[in-house]
């Protein structure tokens, strides 16, 4: 079976840290460009962060550029998310994707996981 894991959300008070992973199974992410995304109640879905697989260059939303660091583990088949400064507009379901080919772009995300509640509030 062919799926993403997405682990670490919950609630954090603004200005708290939280660590997401995401692990796949069933494929490897080794030549593959890795999203995180995000979908807040009543709002579309909006990209977050990327990382790509040829040179590991990372992509980020201006609203979280400086708080929030994209790594990945090939070894692990894993994707991290830190996430630094929480606000509580970064409240949403993250969810990671997998994209058909080894840079980040704005489409070609074929493999979703089922999300993780993140929640920021005091």
């Amino acid at each position: 079976q062919l799926q993403f894991v997405e682990s670490g959300g919950g609630l954090v008070q603004p200005g708290g840290s939280l660590r997401l992973s995401c692990a796949a199974s069933g494929f490897s992410i080794h030549y593959r460009a890795i999203g995180w995304f995000r979908q807040a109640p009543g709002k579309e879905r909006e990209g977050v962060s990327c990382i790509s697989s040829a040179d590991l260059t990372t992509d980020y939303v201006d609203s979280v550029k400086g708080r929030f660091t994209i790594s990945r583990d090939n070894a692990k088949n894993t994707v991290y998310l830190q996430m630094n400064s929480l606000k509580p507009e970064d409240t949403a379901v993250y969810y990671c994707a997998a994209r058909f080919g080894p840079r980040c772009g704005s489409g070609g995300y074929d493999y979703w996981g089922q999300g993780t509640q993140v929640t920021v509030s005091s």
